[in-house]
């Protein structure tokens, strides 16, 4: 008989403590190199081997690991772990299975352990159906912050169900959610979680487990941190080596594990400077119009706008995913008459909102309209003229100094679509970056197109004198470049 010993001690005292704690979810976030994801392998080997045995002398277990996409889920999660202990289990991929690694190995007190783990790639929130059926005694969430809050709520809901008392009458010893993740944005379910709900109390079966950056701000400079943890494990030289070629963004998530995003894609609006452009929120004016700019479809959204003085404020924006404009319309007007009580208002909507559907009575424009909020369709789609009509206030100066278009910090979503969310996806080619001709559709894009129509709505981003009577503004000129 073969005999095989594996032994671990966690290379720092944070991933010591994630490794030993056994709360029905503990989630890790570290940089790049930090063995956080060979902690967690270890801690999955360790949860297989503290499972009581029934009454057949099996430690019986089931897993699921998850990660957004099947080739960073089989080149990387599944590899990792495969790799480490391929001495003990199978690897099976084909068929209309999900890929699965099975163990079986006996322990010193003669009981066997039997832990089967598939790998399932899931990055929407309509892939929960994938979930459903599924037995499982835990999940491994691999780089949670890939993976939706709706894949994680159903997950939670899986977990514990195996094995039962109908097998050798045991029940799980442990069962739950383990992950390990590089650091998220601030606008993401898991910052809210780590920042906002467990110090309020509200997640007391939560645990979070943070490791410090391989690299430190130092005189405004990167360097390397030497109470980052696994650094005896890694060549000399790895994080000073990393830094080099890149964004401060990408440093500062990947290597400094702080909050952030790091753009993948060609930013619609490179005109957008966030330390220029966004701004404190500030009070709206009840004697100047607010303008509404809407984009409609199944995630329609609303960019709350005043001109006040020279410049435009995007003061907010009402944001909502898979919602009809029979929903939408009511829902916005009652968060505009709670938000900006006695204020008049003046709608510009997608064209598209205009067109009635084979199966609905009226447009999203007119069921706007019978709302009581007021929207016309612009009078283009055409993409130029959108994009101009928030690059040229952007890049355009008032006499006080300021920039003609602000972002108020309220407006996050936008924000954030303005700072490179929105954007050209790269394709995936070797040689020079190059980018998809059209934007990437997702949960930037819809809110700052509701602000381009508002916008070009308005006059801004086309040759077109505005009135000098209309809505008590002076005339302007803005041409497109």
């Amino acid at each position: 008989m073969t005999t095989h010993k594996y032994i671990f001690n966690p290379p720092g005292e944070v991933l010591k403590k994630y490794y030993l704690d056994r709360s029905p979810v503990s989630i890790i976030t570290g940089p790049l190199g930090s063995a956080k994801t060979t902690t967690t392998c270890y801690k999955k080997f360790a949860l297989m081997r503290e499972q009581a045995p029934n009454a057949f002398g099996i430690r019986p277990t089931r897993s699921i690991a998850i990660r957004n996409t099947y080739g960073e889920l089989l080149s990387t999660t599944a590899k990792d772990f495969t790799t480490i202990f391929s001495d003990l289990g199978v690897f099976k991929q084909g068929g209309k299975e999900p890929p699965s690694f099975k163990m079986r190995f006996r322990l010193q007190d003669g009981t066997i352990v039997e832990h089967e783990m598939l790998f399932i790639a899931l990055d929407r929130p309509k892939h929960v159906k994938k979930l459903r059926g599924h037995q499982v005694t835990w999940f491994w969430l691999s780089e949670v912050k890939e993976l939706p809050k709706d894949i994680i709520d159903m997950a939670d809901l899986r977990h514990g169900r195996y094995p039962s008392m109908l097998l050798g009458e045991v029940l799980p010893t442990y069962s739950g959610m383990i992950g390990d993740t590089n650091q998220c944005d601030e606008d993401h379910w898991l910052y809210d979680f780590q920042e906002v709900k467990k110090p309020a109390g509200d997640l007391p079966d939560w645990s979070f487990f943070v490791q410090p950056g391989g690299v430190v701000q130092k005189n405004g400079k990167w360097a390397l941190n030497k109470q980052a943890e696994n650094l005896n494990n890694l060549p000399p030289g790895y994080y000073d080596k990393r830094i080099q070629g890149k964004s401060d963004d990408w440093i500062k998530v990947n290597l400094g594990n702080q909050y952030g995003f790091v753009m993948d894609g060609k930013p619609v609006h490179p005109e957008y400077n966030d330390s220029v452009h966004s701004v404190d929120n500030v009070d709206y004016l009840t004697d100047v119009p607010i303008v509404l700019g809407i984009d409609f479809g199944r995630t329609p959204a609303c960019a709350i706008l005043q001109q006040i003085g020279e410049s435009w404020y995007c003061l907010d924006e009402f944001v909502t995913v898979n919602m009809s404009a029979a929903k939408f319309a009511p829902a916005l007007l009652v968060y505009l008459n709670r938000n900006y009580p006695g204020c008049a208002f003046i709608g510009w909507g997608d064209p598209a909102g205009a067109n009635k559907g084979e199966v609905v009575e009226h447009s999203a424009i007119e069921t706007l309209n019978a709302t009581g909020i007021p929207c016309e369709p612009c009078e283009t789609q055409d993409p130029l003229q959108r994009r101009s009509a928030v690059a040229n206030p952007l890049t355009e100066l008032g006499v006080s100094g300021k920039s003609r278009l602000l972002i108020c910090k309220k407006a996050k979503t936008i924000r954030k679509g303005l700072a490179g969310k929105f954007c050209y996806r790269r394709l995936q080619v070797a040689g020079d970056e190059k980018y998809m001709d059209v934007p990437d559709k997702n949960a930037w894009s819809h809110p700052v197109e509701a602000l381009e129509y508002g916008l070009m709505g308005e006059g801004e981003g086309v040759s077109k004198v505005i009135e000098a009577n209309r809505h008590g503004y002076e005339e302007r000129q803005s041409a497109v470049y």
